[in-house]
């Protein structure tokens, strides 16, 4: 029986390691930490549930498929439940634009922006859907492993226009500017920019307009964990609280792994689900494969990091929906700070995530957990030290969330703690504390990012949002689907 390891449990490697063991693969996961989960990590503090990473759960399909692969039905494990609407947009003025897949709700939200946007959104809405077909569901779990596959794709990126910018493509279907955002900011949740990211980036439109927006019942982290069960179900291993420190190779061949407990085992493949940067430069550093190809990504542009503050408060708050977007009065400025100037800002636009109207379980009796999200400067360009400042910008954080909606926030908070850049370089081995790993530029987008198969070592393969097609979950479980066919391909 053939062998494989994969290194990470994030959802990427999960996905691939589901694939890999159903498809008669002995495959062990080898995760660092002591929980799975990877961003999706969790922590649980005084009867309070908080999660740590991917809070918006979209096309159920991609992730009922690992289930099916051995006759199972992800329902055995996990319990989506819809959330409507998927998120509220809020401005400064006031303004509140609840956006989901209503149909006549949505029209109706725009009419109260600018009625002569409506016929704007439907040509909008068309074109989503054509990149959906063509950058999604065509080529969002092909490996491209050499730049014929990207001559092949050229086409319908001419077509659609790639090489513009979500926000400009939006901003030629509707005129106000609250909607332009509203159409544009969902590119912030995989770490890109909207006045940069490649207008293919409009199919999240499209993917949550068909498939929705859902929420696993306990948190994301009980999603991770179904997939845990699901893979031990099967016959897979997993090896938790030991991380990898040395991925073994001899010649062009990766022989086995070798952790920081002193365990080793021999693969006929590994799959690594870490951070890019590290993959190459830490566990391949020996190899001269892995001292070019880090020097080499160390120079492409990484996404920002986020600074999260979490906290669970007193009183339920059925008026604050499940996923909010509170805009600041700058949006194209703000991004410019946060993805060029490298300057933390005073304003900002935040990204808060309230659970607890969705399932009460994940607080106690009579309380909410909320966590709120803002995207900061990686490390690279705003070298500050967070242990001084990380105090400081939740208490700016949570006046604003006080002045816009809780206005006694700080009266009622039971527990609060902060993730900083710093956490994301230290838990995570995420260069320069990024959170997302590459920008989502079209310069860094398929042929042009880390290949599912590494270039010189043939049995080494990657998983995860450094690869095609980039983060989210949708994209990292993408692109295990895309791995797991050149492994099985690779290894009969």
């Amino acid at each position: 029986m053939k062998k494989a390891a994969v290194i990470g449990s994030g959802f990427g490697g999960l996905a691939l390691a589901i694939r890999l063991q159903s498809a008669g693969i002995a495959t062990t996961v080898i995760e660092g930490r002591d929980k799975p989960g990877g961003r999706a990590y969790f922590w649980e503090k005084d009867g309070f549930t908080f999660d740590a990473g991917p809070t918006v759960i979209t096309d159920p399909p991609c992730l009922e498929e690992l289930w099916a692969l051995s006759g199972h039905h992800i329902s055995e494990d996990v319990e989506l439940m819809p959330v409507m609407p998927f998120y509220r947009l809020n401005w400064p003025d006031g303004t509140n634009f609840d956006y989901s897949n209503d149909e006549a709700g949505l029209r109706a939200e725009i009419e109260k922006l600018n009625p002569a946007d409506v016929a704007g959104y439907e040509r909008f809405l068309e074109y989503s859907a054509g990149v959906h077909d063509e950058g999604y569901l065509k080529l969002g779990h092909k490996a491209f492993l050499d730049f014929a596959s990207m001559i092949k794709a050229a086409p319908a990126l001419m077509k659609y226009q790639a090489w513009r910018s979500v926000y400009s493509i939006v901003s030629s279907f509707v005129k106000n500017e609250k909607l332009r955002e509203a159409l544009s900011f969902h590119t912030l949740l995989v770490g890109g920019n909207p006045m940069k990211t490649s207008s293919i980036y409009a199919l999240i439109h499209k993917l949550e307009k068909d498939g929705g927006v859902w929420f696993a019942k306990g948190g994301t982290n009980r999603l991770i964990a179904g997939m845990v069960t699901h893979f031990e179900r099967i016959g897979g291993t997993m090896r938790l609280n030991d991380p990898v420190t040395e991925i073994e190779t001899m010649g062009d061949k990766v022989t086995g792994v070798v952790t920081k407990s002193g365990w080793r085992d021999s693969f006929d493949a590994v799959a690594s689900n870490a951070d890019i940067v590290h993959s190459y430069r830490d566990l391949l550093g020996k190899s001269g494969r892995g001292k070019r190809a880090a020097a080499s990504l160390k120079k492409k542009k990484f996404s920002p990091s986020l600074f999260v503050a979490h906290f669970g408060i007193k009183g339920d708050w059925p008026g604050i929906p499940h996923h909010m977007i509170l805009f600041g009065p700058r949006y194209k400025g703000l991004l410019d700070d946060i993805y060029d100037n490298g300057v933390l800002s005073k304003d900002f636009s935040l990204y808060l995530h309230h659970p607890t109207v969705t399932d009460p379980s994940m607080a106690p009796l009579g309380h909410s957990t909320f966590y709120v999200l803002s995207p900061v400067p990686h490390q690279g360009k705003l070298p500050i030290d967070w242990k001084e400042m990380g105090p400081i910008y939740e208490k700016r954080i949570l006046d604003e969330i006080g002045h816009r909606l809780i206005p006694d926030i700080h009266e009622r908070i039971v527990t609060s703690f902060h993730y900083t850049p710093a956490d994301f370089s230290t838990d995570l081995n995420a260069h320069l504390g990024s959170a997302f790993s590459l920008e989502p530029l079209l310069t860094q987008s398929a042929y042009f990012r880390t290949h599912n198969r590494d270039d010189a070592i043939p049995n080494m393969y990657f998983v995860g949002a450094g690869t095609h097609p980039g983060a989210g979950i949708p994209g990292v479980v993408g692109s295990a689907k895309a791995t797991a066919a050149l492994m099985l391909e690779d290894m009969p």
